[in-house]
This record gives C-alpha cells, structure tokens and sequence, in this order.
C-alpha cells in the first residue's frame, strides 16, 4: 500500500460521502438549498468525522495489533506513525472550527447558533469519550450516536430554528448510529473483541463465536430490530401524524427501501456461521439502503432533484474513492 492509499484509509476517504452529510441535511430540514453554505457544513461533517475514525485508531493501535486481520491498518502496518495520526486529528478539530467561522462570518451569533456551537462541542466531547473509552464501557454506543446526531443538529441551529421534520430525522440518525456501532460492528468484531478486553452490548447479551458458529441470542435480535423497526415508524410519521403532503409513488418507494433494510437486518441477525465477508455484505447494503430514507421521505418538501442527489452523491462517492484504498467494493475491512 503507498501512503496516498495508507492516508485515504486511516482518514475513511470512500466512507465520507455518506459520513459527512448528517449537517447538511440538517440545513435542508430548515429550508438550506445555498450550495456554498451547504459545501461548508459537508466539510466540517467530513472533518468531524476524521478527527474521530483517526483519534479511534490513535487510541486502539496496540489492542488492534492483537488481532490478525487488523494488521493492514496503517498505524498497525507502520505505514503511518501514532504522532501523524494524532496530529491529523488535532487539526481536523481545528480546522473544523475554522470552518465553522466561515460559516457565520458576517452573521450575527444568536441563540439558535450559539446553540449550534454548543451542539458541535457536545459532539466532540461525547465522541471522545466514546474513541478513547468506549471499548470498556459498555452501552457507550448511545454516546457515539448522540455525537453524530449533535454533529445534525448543528447544521439545522447553524441557519433556523427546528421543525418537526428536523427532530424526526435527528432520532434516525441518532437510530442509525446506535444500530451502526452497536450491533452491526458487534457482530463483524465478535470473533476478536474479547481479545481486546472490549465490554459492549453484543457480548455482555451473549454474542460469540465458536470455531465458525455464530451465536446471536434472541434478546440481541430483539434489540438491533427494535432500532430498525422504529426508525421505519419514524420516516412514515411526517405524513401520517402530521399532514405532510406526500406521493402514492413516493410512499410505495419509500416502503420498498424500508423493506429493504428490514430484510438484510433480518438476515444479518439471522446468521448462523461467522462469516466476515457475508456480514461486510450485509452491512453494506444496508447502509446505502438506510441512506436512502430520510432523502425519500424529504421528497415531498425538498423536491426530487435534491433527494436524488442526496441519494446518489454518498454512492457515487464510495465508487469513485474506494479503488484509492485498494479495497473491494461492498467490503470494507476496517
């Protein structure tokens, strides 16, 4: 691997096309369409998310270097040094801030981006604490998960005040997250967590793995389907609690993505060998699924030119950077 690849895989360069948006659909859900304003909300979606994924990697190198498979990241590999990373990620916060007074230069700091502020020093702080504790403290998914939604409201407060449209697509993202981190990387990482002496939600319910089983009890199936059932109920509830006009066709399309995502969590949560590519898979694909419903939800108040964008643009983007980092498509390894 040559450093431009070992650089775009330490800092998740195929992932941030999906990673960094969460701001900029908060600015849309309060009436944002200005693309310079929404290219600074992406960067410093992109910046907030580096600073976390590398501070991660910065804090794990030697728990990762204890598990085979891992030995291809860059600071396992020593193809980036620890101080690199560290640096790296002290100026992604930096940075980060210096977009943020680009963002409101020449507007007056009120209370809604005052709070907005406060927002994304509360993302930071929370997602901190999950990077450099969070392998010992179980349940501190929900902390990563707040800090991505935290990280959403910033880019609403940043331009209006939030509507209830704002408030729903917080949950989801905060859903998303918790489903992301919780159970489908304690599943893909249950066959090594244990070496790491890491505590979550996944082994302390009994997941594990002998040999090539995989064990998923019923409570943990129950749990990661809760996550996914409710944040199914939540993309129909702007129209059917709260008179939002809508499409037959939107509807129908918006089910059939739903549907899609419920399906592959199903299969997922029903495997019985430890497979990693499989589950690489399954991941995968939920993923752009689950991209897809706040846009098509959003279609009846955006437009379908924005949603479509918003659909196509984190896809694009993994296909067009994945090659960088000599990874397979649908199959990320870190």
């Amino acid at each position: 691997m040559g450093k431009v690849a070992a650089y775009a895989k330490l800092l998740r360069i195929p992932g941030l096309g999906g990673l960094a948006i969460p701001p900029v659909i908060g600015a849309i859900t309060v009436g944002v369409f200005d693309l310079y304003h929404l290219f600074l909300l992406f960067v410093i979606g992109a910046l907030s998310a580096i600073y976390g994924f590398v501070l991660n990697d910065y804090v794990d190198v030697e728990l990762d270097r204890l598990v085979k498979e891992l030995q291809g990241k860059p600071l396992v590999s020593g193809e980036i040094s620890r101080k690199n990373a560290l640096m790296i990620s002290l100026l992604c916060m930096v940075f980060a801030f210096l977009f943020i007074f680009l963002l409101f230069k020449g507007r007056a700091v009120d209370d809604l981006r005052f709070a907005a502020v406060l927002c994304i020093v509360l993302a930071a702080v929370l997602g901190s604490f999950y990077n450099v504790y969070g392998k010992k403290v179980v349940g501190s998914d929900f902390f990563v998960a707040a800090s991505m939604g935290f990280v959403f409201l910033f880019g609403a407060l940043s331009f209006g005040k939030p509507n209830i449209i704002t408030w729903i697509v917080f949950l989801l993202t905060f859903n998303n997250l918790l489903h992301m981190n919780a159970v489908e990387g304690g599943i893909k990482d249950v066959d090594h967590d244990h070496i790491m002496g890491v505590r979550n939600i996944a082994l302390l319910s009994g997941v594990r793995v002998e040999g090539k089983k995989l064990f998923i009890p019923t409570g943990f199936k129950m749990f990661g389907m809760s996550i996914r059932l409710f944040s199914v109920f939540l993309v129909f509830t702007p129209f059917v609690f709260f008179g939002y006009s809508y499409s037959v066709w939107q509807l129908l399309i918006l089910g059939l993505a739903a549907s899609g995502v419920l399906f592959f969590s199903i299969k997922l949560l029903s495997l019985k060998t430890f497979d990693r590519n499989i589950i690489r898979r399954f991941i995968a694909t939920q993923s752009f699924l689950r991209y897809s419903l706040v846009p098509i939800m959003l279609i009846s108040m955006i437009g379908v030119m924005y949603s479509t964008a918003l659909i196509l643009f984190p896809m694009i983007w993994y296909l067009v950077f994945t090659p960088l980092v000599g990874e397979k498509l649908f199959r990320p390894r870190m």
